[in-house]
């Protein structure tokens, strides 16, 4: 029997609707939560990602700054624009679009975003957070991961996973999170010698190489589930990294692309913007209070 499709638009329709009523005890408060997003360059995918972006915010009520900086920016200058964001108090969420120029330090330019702001998730406190248990900001990639997992029923819990990526985009942060839910988690990548012994293990196999035909029905486990993240174009048409067809045919569950991860992650970054906006009310000091100081 086929696997069944793991609708990814369905699942992220279910994150945003949550999302609202979040957003409305927010705008209770006064608050109209705001994401930033800093593109740096022309990239073709990144701007049709920050369009995707805008337009949800825009549906939500977010509200969305673009900042457009040239390719050539040096990162001083890219991290004085970061820095002014992290003091706008009408902006709650800050998003560094990824990728960036090779002669900029991705590592540095992102530790520059205040935690408080890091809808993300990708600077070192939010990401060390997640080794104690705490997904306070997770990053939205791992973090629609899980949703589509947990949509299929399928106990998170024991259950061996094979991650193939270790990027601080999915499969390092995923690890964590699995690991939180007590999976036992392998994770493997570009090195990683015999990488059919490792997935045909997984009861939950995850990949998010970039690479089209990577994982072959031979290399997945009978009745495994799925999900792919990868993204990569072949003939003008977005592919993952599974062959979908034959893979589909040994799965259980099984995430296509596009329509499976890349909704989920647009969904879980407004569900961290307006998490944002409600953390940095709570720890504003009160006005009234501080006026009887």
């Amino acid at each position: 029997m086929p696997a069944q499709i793991i609708d990814g638009h369905s699942i992220s329709s279910a994150v945003v609707e949550e999302t609202k009523k979040e957003l409305t005890k927010v705008q209770q408060l006064g608050i109209k939560p705001a994401l930033a997003v800093v593109l740096v360059g022309k990239n073709p995918a990144s701007e049709l990602y920050v369009k995707k972006k805008k337009k949800l915010c825009e549906q939500l009520g977010i509200g969305f700054e673009l900042h457009r900086c040239k390719e050539s920016t040096k990162e001083e200058e890219l991290k004085a624009v970061i820095n002014e964001l992290n003091f706008k108090h009408t902006v709650h969420g800050i998003l560094v679009q990824l990728p960036l120029p090779k002669h900029l330090n991705r590592e540095s330019i992102l530790n520059s975003i205040s935690p408080l702001k890091d809808v993300d998730g990708f600077t070192a406190v939010n990401l060390g957070m997640l080794l104690y248990g705490k997904e306070g900001f997770a990053a939205c990639t791992a973090k629609g991961v899980i949703n589509l997992i947990e949509s299929t029923g399928k106990e998170i819990e024991s259950s061996n996973v094979c991650i193939v990526n270790h990027s601080i985009v999915v499969g390092r942060p995923l690890a964590m999170m699995l690991l939180n839910r007590n999976a036992t988690v392998a994770i493997c990548h570009e090195f990683t010698r015999k990488l059919p012994e490792h997935t045909k293990k997984a009861d939950i196999l995850v990949t998010a190489v970039g690479k089209p035909g990577l994982i072959k029905a031979q290399m997945v486990k009978k009745g495994a589930v799925v999900i792919d993240a990868g993204i990569a174009k072949v003939k003008g048409k977005l592919v993952g990294d599974v062959d979908f067809e034959k893979v589909k045919e040994v799965a259980s569950f099984i995430s296509p692309v596009p329509g499976g991860v890349g909704p989920m992650t647009v969904a879980c970054l407004m569900a961290n913007t307006v998490k944002a906006a409600a953390l940095q009310k709570s720890q504003q000091p009160d006005q009234k209070s501080s006026a009887a100081l």
